[in-house]
């Protein structure tokens, strides 16, 4: 069994505070990550690379993505959460996402 963390109280607070269609979809495949874990594949989860994923959740409202990394004993820890505008996630969320990672890395 997989365990589904965030990296704060404000990411978590921003992933719960999606659309409620967009949601929905993001709670159905958090569950299946926990039971099967996080190599889904698409549609559900996508490799970014350098250790990186994302869960990619849609709903009439449009499409968010959850950038998560994984860390031992089966723990992916989600790093930001961001409602989908343009093909790939900005530059400057990206390096954020980075940053949060080796802080995670760094811990472990």
């Amino acid at each position: 069994m997989w365990k589904i963390t965030f990296y704060s109280e404000k990411v978590e607070k921003e992933t719960l505070n999606l659309p409620a269609g967009i949601l929905a979809n993001f709670l159905r495949i958090a569950e299946l990550i926990e039971e099967f874990g996080p190599d889904l594949g698409r549609p559900h989860t996508a490799p970014l690379g350098k250790g990186l994923f994302e869960i990619r959740a849609k709903g009439r409202e449009g499409i968010s993505r959850s950038v998560f990394c994984t860390v031992k004993n089966k723990e992916i820890v989600i790093l930001i959460t961001v409602i989908k505008k343009d093909n790939t996630i900005p530059k400057r969320q990206m390096e954020t996402v980075q940053k949060r990672m080796k802080e995670i890395q760094d811990e472990g």
